[in-house]
């Protein structure tokens, strides 16, 4: 594609110097000096870590013929003149909007969910809800990209600008007509969603997150407002859990950006939950909707789940779906991996499910979540992970003292932090609660001390299948590590 029809309508921020801009043929995009050919343009991006100016020579080496930097920047000296520089206020915002042009195909529907909790199910749900309905759908995020025909990518909540279009593009040619893809805040913040064509949008839920990242609440909030302020159109409808910590200040937010407001939940105005009573293998809900009244069996444990499965109904809804059909679709959800996923149980009965929970709010949403399911003992094992808000910490702990008869405190993903400190951070919410170190370990405690009526919480690392310690990845799965427990316990070995 030529650079000046890659830029056309584009230019209100950016400035474009080059002699012969017209002839610049433009035949791929990226951020990474490592993987330019000849033709690409290079988006030399300030990082936190690194800079991407500091790579444009080696960018301008392989072969850029397009730089777009930070206004301000200047080609370094002795550049080849037919290379031209594209600056811009706002790189990051640019490159989102040039790769959704250049890439130019997307799914005809697309949906996006944000919030502390809930995005990796709510978008999962929206997908499956689709699919019975007929449609080709397909979900994007945590568990990589989930589509017909297509084997699940590497785990990215918001992959980067040009990677996403890229995405995008392909699930179009494939068929794909509808999407549902998370939205994170650091994808918010650094305008990676820019450029995709949404119909509606969720936020699911507002707790303690991020903060290395964001610094303070607020700002992590607006981060994820950006969904609804700059990335909705004015005809699209904000799906919001009114049961949610400032729920009032999100939809007024949402009024300001002039987009519809569709409320879920137990308070909600347009799917509103009524009754929900728990049951051993799900739960009976009962909804009004639009003034009907419906009664359906959800067949996952869980209120925060039938939350996720209500925002999921309200995004399809809010695209266009006819209520009764989508209402007899979510009766028929299947779970999400490592979202209170029911690893086994013992021969006893009692049963080890793992879950994804690795902030204080999610630990105690899915610790209350599965306390009416068990008549005995509930336990749990957890952590923390390194290289983050360590300020969650204690009140990780506190939360498992608080939700859990007992708890077991273990690594998470210790990264480059010393795991044995970061543990010590957790027992300071919980000093009654066991240490032990080796998570294999630790799961295998938890799992033979469970008696008839207890169950077992394996939290924070749900459907992952490595543990980062220091720089390294080591293979490790929850669930297949809690399945060879129950299966030596019940074997005798």
């Amino acid at each position: 594609m030529r650079l000046t029809d890659l830029m056309t309508n584009l230019t209100d921020n950016s400035t474009l110097t080059a002699p012969g801009v017209h002839d610049i043929d433009v035949t791929g995009l990226t951020s990474n000096s490592r993987a330019v050919e000849q033709g690409y343009l290079f988006a030399a991006l300030p990082g936190s870590q690194r800079d991407g100016r500091d790579y444009i020579v080696d960018a301008v080496e392989r072969g850029a013929a397009v730089v777009l930097a930070p206004a301000g920047t200047a080609l370094p000296r002795g550049t080849d003149p037919q290379v031209c520089l594209v600056t811009d206020v706002n790189p990051r915002q640019r490159l989102a909007r040039l790769a959704a042009r250049f890439y130019g195909e997307q799914p005809e529907t697309a949906v996006a969910v944000t919030g502390t909790n809930g995005k990796t199910s709510t978008v999962e749900f929206t997908r499956q809800i689709w699919a019975q309905l007929g449609e080709t759908a397909a979900s994007m995020g945590t568990l990589g990209v989930i589509a017909p025909g297509v084997e699940p990518g590497p785990s990215l909540t918001t992959p980067e600008q040009v990677e996403l279009h890229r995405t995008l593009a392909a699930l179009a040619r494939r068929g794909v007509s509808h999407l549902a893809l998370e939205a994170s805040s650091h994808g918010l913040d650094q305008f990676r969603l820019d450029g995709v064509r949404l119909r509606a949008a969720a936020f699911t839920s507002l707790g303690r997150d991020h903060l290395d990242y964001h610094g303070t609440e607020e700002a992590y909030l607006a981060a994820k407002l950006r969904l609804f302020s700059a990335l909705l159109p004015a005809d699209g409808c904000a799906v919001l859990n009114a049961d949610m910590a400032r729920y009032d200040d999100i939809a007024e937010a949402c009024e300001e950006a002039q987009v519809d407001v569709c409320s879920y939940g137990r308070n909600g105005d347009h799917l509103r939950i009524d009754d929900l009573t728990p049951m051993a293998d799900g739960q009976r809900l009962c909804l009004t909707i639009g003034g009907r009244t419906y009664d359906l069996k959800l067949p996952l444990i869980g209120a925060f789940q039938a939350s996720n499965a209500l925002a999921a109904l309200g995004l399809v809804l809010a695209c266009g779906a006819e209520t009764d059909a989508a209402v007899a679709a979510v009766s028929r959800l299947a779970g999400v991996p490592g979202r209170l996923q029911l690893a086994g149980r013992r021969g006893n009965g009692a049963a080890v499910y793992v879950d994804y929970a690795h902030t204080p709010d999610a630990l105690e949403a899915v610790l209350t979540t599965v306390r009416p399911h068990v008549a005995g003992r509930l336990a749990v094992v957890f952590g923390a992970g390194g290289d983050r808000d360590a300020g969650k910490r204690p009140l990780m702990g506190t939360a498992a003292a608080g939700f859990a008869d007992v708890a077991i405190v273990t690594d998470d993903n210790p990264r480059t932090e010393d795991a044995a400190a970061i543990r010590a951070a957790v027992l300071g919410g919980c000093p009654g609660a066991q240490d032990i170190g080796a998570r294999e370990e630790a799961i295998r405690a938890g799992v033979a001390a469970l008696s008839a009526g207890d169950a077992l919480v394996i939290a924070g690392k749900g459907h992952e299948t490595g543990q980062l310690v220091g720089d390294t990845v080591l293979p490790f799965d929850d669930v297949a590590v809690a399945q060879a427990a129950i299966a030596d316990l019940e074997d005798g070995t």
